[in-house]
């Protein structure tokens, strides 16, 4: 049943002596944060603290005090769903349903809605579209064309990623500073940016970016509209502000000003999307864009045990960039965060399937678990182990590793080699990359197999071998089974893995992802890398396609009880009663990519979606790392993230996973937490094993805190590593200094700006 606002305050419950009823349970600072209306306010809510019923609290006040009415009210979420589920709990509070709202709702919804009402000062009509991605591309692909460029050389999928990044910037084709236009064929990307503007009002359109950017431009271009605006939003409500771009900042310090209405929940310790464009200075200079702004701490968690909040708190405090809280709860004592050293990814993975056999032999339910990897590829050994030991699970956010498309067409590629009648392989992939083999091609090798009654494979070698085909199509396709001939005669000569990756690099297929600029691309490329890791427990090609064919057989069905396997990145907001974080390694997290592209930035926010992580976890939380990784059958040591070493010793528990894992002494965990040092006992056999596999492959580890050699780390068995008493000495983190006092692989180093250290000889370097 709908009700008016009128009739939902008339028909609404007394309230309690003294207090509204909606009061009831909020603690001193959710009451304070619903409580305080006018002017400036910045609720920093942690995570699992209740930010979504303070921000649905607020409202509810604000229309249960007669302060606004609701269409004097912005609120705005990030995603629809969060706005049906806030409309719902809002009536629910005042007791019904409430129409009136229609200023709530996402970023891009309230944009389109503004922008319909004023589309001929944005040089439209009403009626305009709205393009997906695609069609986007589609558009762009047509400007680039008509600028006679090559779009190998500046792939129209790059401009339309910077497109979108200016727009997220608040940047019209005029305002893209020179430096930028130069990311795009030299220069050309602003005057390529104004001519896709253009065709976008010649076809009455506009793209998601447009929404709010078009919208600043009316605003700001016609101050009686922005008045208009200014008067009827008498508060202004903003969830998941540590998420905003800079184009949505501008927009909310437009609508804002001059009353200042504005309240904006966040926590900046969870701003893990700076790649889409989010702008966590937003959050962080909020008391610098409202003057006088009160800012709010939720800390009270009621979602983790002490232990992972301890955790979680210490681990985030290395980052200088934030605001500063930290959480407690009223909760009693848990177990604390496990830190797991394993052998191999492989072992990582055994250890989970083991741990989750044993919660559901106490009873417990898979659903109450889940795994979070920093890199989708990640997904494959867990995925793997859980077929091969019948554990149902399920992939959220995306496909299952096998199931995703650049697989897939790899697979499709080798499946024609070892198998040349397979259409549906074939067809799969004659064209891709885009190789001058089009519709008309496709449909001509179709229908000689049908009039011949042989396989897709053998009527493309009859046309390519004949007149009946012409131009670049028959070239390309006599280029193409040449190729599928050669890497079929070499089945046998090669290596599967040497094979395969030849397969892929010479068809074209990894230069067309390398040329693909989309934030998707990179991520792509590193499931490729693991496809050919997943070929090394095969002995040849078809025992390892006759393996992915029966993994792939077990449906996908998502209901019932099944553990999830996610990103990190996609679990932000989700809770579960066991986490598992696995491969907590420098270069794969934090992501060497990462901090190469954006430095300092970009570590912090790898350690904040570290802290996402953590703090996803209600009971238990296990942090695991591998001694090292396979690479093209070759071992490649591997070093315990930074991370690792920032986390409070109080809060976790040590453990081994196997007996090939390497070994984590009392005096390790002492040694590294006591002194803040990133080091540790590797003299275990397990690690000398992986050393001596990793030196005999000429493998050279580089990571972003420490260089590690093989030479370097076999040298533990020497009593001192290698080093004497008075040795000048390099550290990557601490820089040079001087061996002052040897106790077997244990060094103390005098630095010359750290002071003196304690640290272990395996990440020192003769200077």
């Amino acid at each position: 049943m709908s009700h008016s606002f009128d009739d939902a305050l008339s028909e609404a419950a007394a309230p309690a002596p003294g207090e509204p009823p909606y009061l009831k349970g909020l603690n001193p600072e959710q009451r304070d944060a619903v409580l305080s209306a006018d002017g400036p306010v910045l609720v920093l809510a942690g995570a699992g603290t209740g930010k979504t019923r303070v921000l649905t609290t607020r409202l509810g006040h604000l229309l249960y005090s007669r302060r606004a009415y609701p269409g004097q009210i912005l609120a705005v979420t990030f995603t629809n769903k969060a706005a049906r589920e806030m409309k719902e709990r809002i009536g629910l509070l005042i007791g019904g349903v409430v129409e009136g709202m229609q200023w709530l709702g996402t970023f891009h919804s309230i944009g389109a809605r503004m922008l319909r009402r004023h589309a001929e000062l944005a040089g439209l009509k009403s009626n305009f579209t709205i393009l997906d991605a695609d069609d986007q591309l589609r558009l762009i692909k047509q400007v680039v064309t008509a600028a006679n460029l090559d779009e190998k050389r500046h792939p129209p999928r790059q401009l339309a990623a910077l497109i979108d990044r200016w727009k997220n910037r608040g940047w019209l084709p005029a305002d893209v500073p020179n430096g930028e236009a130069y990311g795009y064929a030299a220069g050309k990307g602003a005057q390529l940016y104004a001519a896709y503007q253009q065709r976008l009002q010649e076809l009455n359109a506009a793209d998601f970016g447009d929404l709010l950017l078009g919208t600043i431009k009316v605003l700001r271009e016609n101050p009686d509209v922005l008045e208009d605006y200014r008067r009827r939003f008498v508060y202004i409500l903003v969830d998941e502000y540590q998420d905003t771009n800079t184009a949505q900042h501008q927009w909310l310090k437009l609508l804002a000003a001059p009353r200042h209405n504005i309240c904006c929940v966040g926590d900046d310790d969870q701003s893990i999307y700076g790649w889409r464009g989010a702008e966590v200075d937003n959050i962080l200079s909020f008391e610098r864009d409202y003057p006088g702004a009160k800012i709010i701490r939720l800390e009270r968690n009621y979602r983790s045990t002490p232990e992972i909040l301890n955790a979680a708190s210490g681990l985030i405090r290395e980052n200088k960039s934030r605001h500063g809280k930290t959480l407690r709860t009223d909760a009693e004592s848990g177990s604390p965060v496990t830190v797991l050293s394993v052998w191999d990814a492989e072992e990582e993975a055994r250890q989970v399937a083991d741990e989750l056999e044993a919660m559901m032999k106490r009873g417990e339910r898979l659903a109450s678990a889940a795994i979070l990897v920093r890199a989708s590829h990640q997904m494959r050994e867990f995925e793997e182990r859980f077929v091969a030991v019948g554990l149902p699970y399920r992939v959220i956010g995306g496909p299952r590793f096998y199931e995703r498309q650049e697989i897939r067409d790899a697979l499709a590629y080798l499946r024609v080699v070892y198998q040349p009648d397979d259409d549906l392989a074939f067809e799969r992939i004659v064209n891709k990359p885009k190789r001058g083999i089009g519709d008309k091609a496709v449909q001509d090798i179709q229908i000689t197999a049908r009039k011949m009654g042989v396989s897709l494979s053998q009527a493309a070698r009859r046309l390519a071998d004949s007149d009946e085909m012409s131009g670049k199509a028959r070239t390309q396709l006599k280029l193409l089974m040449d190729n599928f001939d050669r890497w079929r005669a070499n089945i046998a000569a090669m290596s599967h893995i040497d094979l395969a990756t030849a397969i892929l690099e010479e068809s074209g297929y990894i230069e067309m992802w390398q040329a693909d600029k989309s934030v998707e691309a990179e991520g792509r490329l590193e499931n490729l890398k693991e496809l050919i890791r997943s070929m090394d427990g095969f002995e040849n090609l078809g025992g390892f396609l006759e393996h992915v064919s029966l993994v792939m057989e077990v449906e996908q069905n998502e209901t019932g009880d099944k553990v999830s396997i996610m990103t990190l990145h996609g679990a932000k907001g989700l809770e579960f009663d066991t986490v598992f974080l696995p491969g907590w390694e420098e270069g794969l997290f934090p992501s060497q990519r990462s901090m190469d592209e954006n430095g300092l930035a970009g570590l912090e926010e790898e350690r904040r979606l570290a802290y996402v992580g953590i703090t996803r976890g209600k009971k238990r939380v296990q942090i695991s790392y591998a001694a090292n990784r396979r690479t093209h059958g070759l071992w490649q040591s591997a070093i315990p993230s930074r991370f690792v070493s920032e986390l409070p010793v109080a809060a976790i528990e040590i453990k081994e996973g196997g007996s090939g894992s390497f070994q984590q002494r009392g005096a390790f965990a002492e040694n590294r937490w006591s002194t803040g040092d990133f080091s540790s006992s590797y003299d275990s056999p397990g690690w000398r094993r992986a050393q001596t596999n990793a030196q005999s492959g000429g493998v050279r580890q580089r990571g972003p805190v420490i260089e590690v050699t093989a030479q370097v780390i076999n040298s533990a068995d020497d009593s001192h590593g290698g080093f004497s008493v008075g040795d000048t000495v390099v550290h990557a983190k601490f820089g040079q200094g001087r061996v002052v006092h040897a106790d077997g692989n244990k060094l103390t180093v005098r630095f010359q700006t750290a002071g003196e250290k304690k640290v272990v000889a395996a990440f020192l370097q003769h200077a």
